[in-house]
């Protein structure tokens, strides 16, 4: 896919800020002393009056989120996932999704794709910290026009938000004119009656390059590009899973606690299906070239049909 069309979500995410901006008076931006890297530069550079920059500080820009929520603004803080759903987790949890305020929490730079930064950086659990949080909702896009729809559509939803985006260049695979962002609602990217691929973000457009692969081994894969994974789109899932009978989850994201223990929460409960869990097994990255570390922990597209095509 070298030559299809590449940005980083986080990109993606500052630029739709900036277009949000242009739209709400009430929306304002936090961040803490890394708006080159989270990209709200670009919305500091269009509304320098309604940009906060809380310094090193990121619990404390939770608490000024939360404050700023309660008098009407939408307040949008920003920072690396590590420090946004790890360092201030008791903060978002107290301060911001117990009183349920209208905070929406923009964690760039997630999973092993960050790359050189290394273990401290590449934040695999964030999924599963920010799920556990009652009323929040966790989205984490494929691409560039799915991540600029998602913040759109986190504006527009009351409570709370997390979205996480990535640093690493991704292809953009949502272009299509009947593309459709809805909140709890997964796209079908393809069809498929041999095995169900649900993913989610960075990967995603690597299992279709994989299910390419497996249609030439005679597999027919369906490929369900999951954005939204709290609320988790049930009906789609199970559906699906009864459909072909056999279910792999894929996502940058450790494999305990993400997309892959919500999709066997529902199905154990619904629809008993055999279920490959493709993530990050319970170790810690390291530092390296981002697309080498998605080969070396499986996530690339080689990696992931190799895997269901032993599965299967």
């Amino acid at each position: 896919m070298s030559d299809v069309k590449k940005i980083a979500t986080r990109d993606s995410y500052g630029n739709a800020l900036a277009e949000l901006g242009a739209e709400h008076k009430d929306l304002v931006v936090l961040d803490a002393d890394l708006a080159a890297a989270t990209k709200t530069g670009v919305f500091k550079k269009a509304f320098p009056e309604r940009h906060i920059d809380c310094g090193i500080a990121e619990c404390n820009m939770m608490g000024v989120a939360a404050g700023l929520a309660t008098t009407g603004l939408v307040p949008f803080a920003s920072s690396f996932a590590m420090f946004a759903a790890g360092r201030a987790f008791e903060q978002v949890r107290n301060s911001i999704g117990y009183p349920h305020l209208n905070v929406k929490i923009g964690a760039t730079h997630a999973g092993i794709s960050v790359g050189e930064d290394g273990a401290s950086h590449q934040c695999n659990e964030d999924i599963a910290l920010m799920r556990s949080i009652p009323g929040m909702v966790v989205i984490n896009p494929s691409d560039d026009v799915e991540a600029k729809a998602a913040v759109r559509a986190a504006y527009e939803h009351e409570g709370p938000v997390y979205l996480r985006f990535g640093r690493l260049a991704v292809p953009v695979i949502n272009d299509g004119p009947d593309y459709k962002f809805e909140i709890g609602k997964g796209v079908v990217l393809r069809e498929g009656k041999d095995v169900t691929i649900v993913a989610t973000g960075l990967p995603v457009s690597g299992c279709l390059e994989a299910a390419e692969k497996l249609a030439a081994d005679g597999i027919d894969a369906k490929v369900i590009n999951i954005h939204t994974i709290k609320p988790l789109d049930e009906e789609l899932i199970v559906a699906a899973a009864k459909e072909t009978g056999k279910v792999v989850t894929v996502e940058e994201h450790s494999v305990i606690g993400g997309l892959g223990s919500a999709v066997c929460d529902v199905l154990s409960e619904k629809a008993p299906t055999k279920v490959l869990k493709i993530g990050v097994n319970d170790t810690f990255g390291e530092s390296g070239p981002a697309v080498e570390l998605l080969k070396k922990y499986g996530l690339d597209a080689e990696s992931i049909y190799e895997k269901i095509k032993q599965f299967v």
